[in-house]
């Protein structure tokens, strides 16, 4: 509302290289401009200008529907209102036109040196282009993974370590202080059936019916009695006790190792156990039975979650006095609150949907903020072979493991399809088309653009050109071919991507961004020559050329980087 109050034209922003948002605060800034000039509320703006790029280049180079938008509140036909904007932008800086199309586009033509600026901005910042400062100020806590340390790392783990590490890194590029956590279940039935599984396979007997199966039970309860060669004639609970201590810490060493080897590391690792042992469980649940939260019924203790929008109470302590998983959740999300965290981000399986209203639940339920609470649930992923699902794993013997996966197609490839796609979709990975090394592979065609980039450095040091830095003196006015402008276009789009990426909590965004960036940049090699040929001297033509593929292979890197997907300069 405040800029109903305006008395007459504002300062109008220069445009700080072509970018969506650029753009945007240019056309919202022009707009107050117009309207406070013809007396007309520029209370009917938006917060913000929409500005996309047309699908038929045709159309222009951006287009904008701010006047289609507002026109109808105005009491203004929106080719007059369309009119009086376009006539107000052309010229401005950065555009060098704007035209009326259709019932009220306004279509904009951008000018090459304002293009050129977003070459420069690349090369002067390096690998921190497109960071922001979405999350500046907040401490994130991030726990993803959190398997059970009872069996290899399944492929629901594997998606959530990929996606939760690129998270990760997507929130710090935009200023967030992340912390990645691995929650580690140490207590519970689980880890009882794991057990009895382990004392089964030490035996040489079937493991138990409701336990677990495949050989890495074997190999676990071998290197326990390798490690304790009496263990099997102790006292059942001692017997039960060292098994569950070094079963466990084996099992969970082998969990760690692997992520590592997939790239995937933690600053916390968090023993579910610890809350039993300190307390912290059993004095929350005291408190939550003095302000009332708790009720007991059936001679169990209920939390009162229907209060805060969960669809139906939730049992805390059960009917022969042992915690539920709920008691652990709420000591947890207090710990965690306690450690400093203003954001707690929960990244569960498809089987944890309900999770959402009880954590938040728990959340109030400790007079805390529900918002503080965010839940992010992934769905499956199935591995396909030969046209065929694999069901199966040679090791654990039910399931399809992240070593399967990584066996097959490597971790570049392994990382880059679990989060080219949206977590909250099940994904089929065909092992066929991730191991090969041709351009329908999206991780090759990314990952060989950037190669393809390196090798032109090179053969431009042979000629005797540099590639390009920030302090290079450069006439990028002159990149003003439809494919040089394509893929400026396109670079200049990548913070608003990364921006996205972090405050909608999608890293797939990134992944998608990169294989438009590279499609861009393949069109724009075929169709512009880089390097001198023959006996031609270098001239500015090549070192803009020059400057610019050096900026599209940076951005390349920081994109695979966030990833953590490996930006090879030989394939």
């Amino acid at each position: 509302m405040a800029e109903a109050t305006l008395s007459g034209p504002q300062p109008i922003p220069r445009l700080p290289g072509v970018t969506p948002a650029a753009l945007a605060d240019l056309v919202r800034a022009v707009a107050v401009d117009v309207l406070t000039g013809r007396d007309l509320d520029t209370a009917a703006l938006p917060a913000a200008a929409t500005v996309e790029r047309p699908r038929n280049p045709d159309h222009g180079d951006y287009a904008t529907n701010l006047a289609l938008q507002v026109a109808k509140k105005l009491g203004v036909p929106p080719r007059d209102l369309a009119g009086w904007l376009a006539e107000a932008l052309t010229g401005r800086d950065g555009i060098s036109a704007a035209d009326v199309a259709g019932p009220g586009f306004i279509n904009l033509r951008i000018a090459a040196d304002a293009q050129g600026d977003i070459v420069r901005q690349v090369l002067t910042q390096g690998e921190t282009y497109g960071h922001g400062d979405l999350m500046a100020g907040r401490r994130i806590n991030l726990e993803f993974v959190s398997a059970n340390p009872t069996g290899p790392l399944h492929l629901g783990g594997t998606r959530w370590a990929a996606v939760g590490d690129a998270l990760g890194r997507v929130l710090t590029a935009q200023g967030g202080e992340v912390t990645r956590e691995y929650y580690f279940n140490d207590a519970g039935a689980q880890i009882d059936r794991f057990v009895r599984s382990l004392l089964a396979a030490a035996r040489g007997e079937a493991p138990p019916e409701d336990g677990y199966a495949g050989s890495y039970l074997s190999d676990v309860a071998a290197e326990v009695l390798r490690r304790e060669p009496s263990a099997l004639s102790l006292p059942d609970e001692e017997r039960a006790e060292l098994f569950r201590e070094i079963g466990v810490n084996l099992m969970f060493d082998e969990i760690k190792q692997d992520l590592h080897n997939f790239r995937t590391d933690f600053d916390v690792y968090f023993h579910e156990d610890s809350l039993h042992k300190s307390g912290s469980v059993e004095k929350l649940v005291e408190q939550l039975k003095e302000k009332g939260h708790l009720y007991f019924e059936d001679n169990a203790w209920w939390l009162r979650t229907t209060e805060f929008g969960d669809d139906k109470d939730r049992v805390v302590i059960k009917s022969d006095g042992a915690p539920a998983y709920i008691a652990g959740d709420i000591a947890y999300f207090h710990d965690k609150r306690a450690r400093g965290f203003d954001l707690c981000i929960y990244m569960l399986g498809a089987d944890h949907h309900g999770y959402i209203a009880r954590l938040k639940a728990a959340a109030a339920a400790l007079e805390d903020d529900p918002d503080t609470v965010e839940v992010l649930i992934g769905q499956m992923v199935n591995l396909v072979s030969d046209g065929k699902p694999m069901r199966m794993s040679k090791r654990s013997g039910t399931i399809v493991t992240m070593n399967d996966l990584v066996d097959s197609v490597g971790v570049d490839a392994a990382r880059y399809a679990l989060t080219r796609s949206s977590a909250n979709a099940t994904i089929d990975i065909d092992l066929d088309l991730w191991s090969r090394r041709t351009n329908d592979n999206p991780v090759f065609y990314v990952q060989y653009a950037h190669a393809r980039l390196a090798s032109l450095a090179r053969n431009a040091a042979e000629l005797g050109l540099a590639v390009p830095g920030k302090d290079t003196a450069l006439d990028l006015d002159l990149l003003d071919h439809p494919r040089e402008g394509d893929l400026i276009r396109t670079i200049g789009e990548y913070p608003e991507i990364l921006h996205k990426a972090a405050d909608l909590r999608e890293p797939h965004r990134i992944a998608r961004y990169l294989e438009e960036l590279a499609s861009a940049y393949h069109k724009f090699y075929d169709a512009c020559r880089i390097l001198p040929m023959g006996d031609e001297e270098a001239g500015p033509l090549h070192t803009a050329r020059l400057a610019l593929c050096e900026a599209t292979r940076q951005l390349l890197a920081n994109g695979l980087g966030l990833l953590g997907v490996d930006a090879p300069e030989r394939m």
